[in-house]
């Protein structure tokens, strides 16, 4: 009885009408025709005798295996700063802890577990961030910006078909063109472009005939345009440059020396004022906050005056010495304030660092330089006519070194030398803004 090549045709009417050995002997052939092996000799193809295991592939578990990742210290700190941080994108904190636990040696399962992602989410960021890993570590040398961007792009989306754009590359740069051009130069009333203010001008030029103020946002965001934002920027005009590095260089100097100084009995001191500081006093008190709520307050105010405030701060010590709050700054109120400094100190030597205002090279501050080292100068010199008129003389002799008490000035355009500065932005955003909230009063 010939044996059927189908063990499934509709003739087998029961499987017991078959001798057992036939039915394995068809089943050998069958198998063996399928491996393209030799029944007689059983010697496997060369194509599975040359078998090699594919890269993360387990023999012993016979699967693949997750890929190792090994983050440098620049890239571990811009993952861990996005990881942690309360701005960052949800996609993108979430891709960054992924690569995070998986460079501690987590497996895909248990970050899965920890997270609540899905397992084939947690291994797709692993095999793309790996894939990803010899770009990064070309950027490592480069600029921090560059490497932020690499990383970044490593955890973005992969490109998808999506819908056919409706605007063609040509349009999107005349929008863009657009949006890097003044509004006055197309005669809208305006500062800085809008969205929707560029999506009527874009249609109004005959760029597009129909665009939505999303689909220009969308475009900006692309091209990195922020045209709500701008930021202030000044070019300095140094007449002598090398005068300008050695004034630099003679403020850093001595910020350097001051505590050897100090041992001296020389004070450095870093001198300023701020101007028109308005006190205003909530009319009425804020709400306190309560479950489900924020504290509130009150729009309106009450305008308590301004006032004008100069300091002077201990290079050595940060100490802030001899506080002037009052509403004028002439060269008079000055000259006392820098006598109350010394007065801390009378029998020492002081320096002053301050800038090149005209209360700070005034005829009241020479005169009381000469009042306080007992110089021998005569009135006529201080008189309108005499040799202390001019500003520029004024500063030559503040500025003498033999004086117990002299002056030292920044370059025109170098207020960040000035040390009070740093401290007069702390008082401000620290004290003042508190102080106008919750205890502003009249500060006479």
């Amino acid at each position: 009885m010939a044996i059927p090549s189908d063990p499934h045709d509709e003739r087998i009417v029961g499987i017991e009408q078959f001798e057992p050995s036939a039915i394995v002997i068809d089943t050998f052939h069958r198998s063996h025709r399928m491996l393209s092996i030799d029944p007689a000799t059983c010697e496997e193809p060369a194509r599975l005798q040359t078998f090699e295991p594919q890269k993360g592939c387990d023999l012993n578990r016979g699967r693949f295996t997750a890929p190792v990742i090994e983050l440098t210290h620049k890239v571990r700190a811009i993952l861990q700063g996005w990881a942690k941080g309360t701005h960052t994108p949800l996609h993108l904190k979430q891709r960054a802890t992924i690569i995070l636990r998986a460079a501690e040696g987590a497996s895909n399962r248990s970050i899965a577990a920890e997270t609540g992602w899905n397992r084939n989410t947690v291994k797709l960021w692993r095999q793309r961030w790996a894939q990803a890993t010899p770009e990064i570590a070309a950027q490592e040398t480069l600029q921090p910006w560059t490497l932020q961007r690499q990383v970044a792009a490593a955890l973005q989306d992969a490109p998808r078909p999506g819908k056919p754009c409706r605007f063609t590359p040509e349009q999107v740069a005349q929008i863009i063109t657009l949006a890097c051009r003044p509004p006055a130069d197309c005669a809208v009333p305006l500062t800085h472009w809008t969205p929707a203010a560029l999506a009527r001008e874009a249609i109004a030029q005959g760029i597009v005939e129909q665009i939505s103020a999303r689909q220009v946002g969308r475009c900006l965001t692309e091209a990195d345009l922020k045209p709500h934002l701008s930021r202030y920027w000044l070019n300095p005009t140094i007449e002598d440059p090398e005068q300008f590095a050695a004034n630099v260089q003679q403020v850093s100097d001595l910020y350097r020396d001051a505590p050897a100084l100090a041992d001296q009995g020389i004070h450095v001191h870093s001198c300023d004022e701020m101007t028109g500081i308005s006190a205003r006093e909530q009319k009425h008190p804020p709400l306190p906050m309560v479950p489900e709520h924020v504290e509130r307050r009150e729009f309106e105010y009450i305008r308590q005056g301004t006032s004008g405030f100069m300091a002077s701060r201990d290079v050595v010590t940060g100490q802030v010495e001899a506080p002037l709050i009052q509403p004028t700054r002439t060269e008079v109120d000055f000259a006392q304030h820098v006598e109350a400094v010394v007065d801390l100190h009378p029998d020492d030597a002081h320096i002053f660092v301050l800038d090149n205002l005209n209360t700070h090279q005034s005829e009241a501050l020479v005169r009381f330089v000469i009042h306080h080292d007992q110089l021998d100068i005569s009135p006529e010199e201080l008189g309108k006519k005499g040799h202390f008129s001019s500003q520029d003389t004024r500063k030559q002799f503040l500025e003498t070194e033999s004086h117990s008490i002299r002056f030292l000035y920044t370059p025109k355009h170098c207020s960040w030398l000035n040390q009070i500065e740093c401290w007069f932005s702390l008082l401000v955003r620290q004290f003042i803004d508190y102080y106008n909230e919750h205890l502003a009063q009249p500060f006479r």
